[in-house]
């Protein structure tokens, strides 16, 4: 099983989505930022790595929000999505396509990764949606 990270960034009300590039797996599909972990690394170095690498900001790793197992055809990952915060940089586009700021009442508005709709639920129950 493959460990991946996940930031779950929330900022006045909403919360950030990513746009998969569309010459990776998943295809233009939204996410959150995040990606599977080096060898000997923390989820929270993890995070704080890919923050860096996908984004240009520094993010503080703040508690689990929710942790998933999905499979995929070919891999199975263990996702623990951790509640984070942008505490410097501004936000660049270095590996996705697009990004967003949305409420839980746009998530049906965008098409996610499967493996992103039990975070996207707990989100929209913790919402009262």
């Amino acid at each position: 099983m493959t460990e991946v990270a996940a930031a779950l960034i929330w900022e006045n009300g909403k919360f950030l989505i990513c746009q998969r590039p569309p010459h990776k797996g998943n295809a233009l599909l939204w996410e959150f930022v995040g990606g599977k972990l080096e060898k000997g690394e923390t989820h929270a170095e993890a995070l704080q790595r890919e923050c860096t690498e996908e984004l240009g900001v520094k993010v503080e790793v703040n508690e689990p929000f929710c942790e998933i197992v999905h499979t995929y055809p070919d891999i199975t990952i263990h996702l623990t999505v951790f509640n984070s915060e942008i505490i410097s940089g501004e936000l660049c586009l270095l590996e996705h396509v697009d990004l967003r700021w949305i409420t839980p009442d746009e998530i049906g508005n965008y098409d996610f990764c499967v493996s992103a709709k039990p975070i996207l639920e707990k989100i929209a129950r913790e919402a009262g949606k």
